[in-house]
This record gives C-alpha cells, sequence and structure tokens, in this order.
C-alpha cells in the first residue's frame, strides 16, 4: 500500500540522515492523517491508496501555488524548495496522463452518454476524472472537455 511505502522511505531517510526528506514525508504523513481522521478512520489503519493518493495530489498542488507565489515576490531560494518537495510528493502519485490519453477518455465518455453539448460539460468531467483515477490533473481534464465541446 501507498501509505506503507511511504512508512518505510520515512524510515530510510531517517536513517540516512536526510533532513529534507524526513520533513516532507513527516508532513505528507501528518496530511494523510488528518483525511483519516476527517474520514472517522482509526488512527492504526492503513488509508485506501485512492484517499492517500487524493492528499498526495493536494500537497503537491499546494508546493506548486506556493512556488509561483515565492517567485512572483522574487524569493528563488523559497520557491525551489517547495519545487523540491512536490518532486518527493510526486514519487509517490501515480504517472500522469497526457493530452492525448485524456482526449481519448473525453471522447470515451462522450460516447457513452450520447449526444452532449456544452450544458453537460460538468458529467463529462467527473466521468473522466473517475476513469482517470487521479492520474489526471482536473484543470487539464476541465481544459480539454472545453475544447471539445465547443468544436
Amino acid at each position: 500500500m501507498l501509505e506503507d511505502r511511504l512508512n518505510q522511505d520515512l524510515k530510510r531517510a531517517l536513517l540516512s540522515r536526510d533532513a529534507f526528506t524526513v520533513s516532507t514525508l513527516r508532513g505528507l504523513k501528518s496530511a494523510i492523517l488528518y483525511a483519516k481522521v476527517a474520514e472517522g478512520l482509526p488512527r492504526d489503519t492503513a488509508a485506501p491508496d485512492a484517499a492517500v493518493v487524493a492528499v498526495l495530489q493536494k500537497e503537491a498542488k499546494k508546493r506548486q501555488e506556493s512556488a509561483e507565489l515565492y517567485k512572483q515576490g522574487g524569493s528563488e531560494d523559497k520557491a525551489a524548495n517547495e519545487l523540491a518537495e512536490k518532486a518527493i510528493v510526486e514519487r509517490y502519485l501515480p504517472a500522469q496522463l497526457d493530452e492525448m490519453q485524456i482526449g481519448a477518455l473525453i471522447e470515451e465518455a462522450i460516447a457513452e452518454m450520447g449526444d452532449v453539448d456544452q450544458r453537460a460539460m460538468g458529467q463529462i468531467i467527473a466521468t473522466v476524472r473517475d476513469k482517470a483515477a487521479g492520474s489526471a490533473d482536473g484543470a487539464l481534464i476541465a481544459r480539454l472537455v472545453k475544447e471539445r465541446l465547443q468544436k
């Protein structure tokens, strides 16, 4: 399971005295624990991989947004730090689908729904996100669905 892999990597980082990785992984463990508590799961129970992936995606997105804000503020070293943390988080995320693969999922969702128009955009996005199972960025899916429906 993903949470177990994260725990093993944390132990390895502790043994190798990699303070940066230890700090990042502890932050991820904390975010996962908060999600478990919010879901009402016991602390000692491993969270389902889908829930862990959702938490990790949020954490990666936070770090990307922080890096962009630091760059705008002229703090390149802090931006680089955020991006380094994001790279650690991304190790645990599934490989992201490219635009062509997402386009195929969109076409598949449209074929399943039949005749669609702009009003069905939300349903199509939801269907594609379910099919992608955390392997595609929601903003990218929304943009591609919008472009497809405007054709």
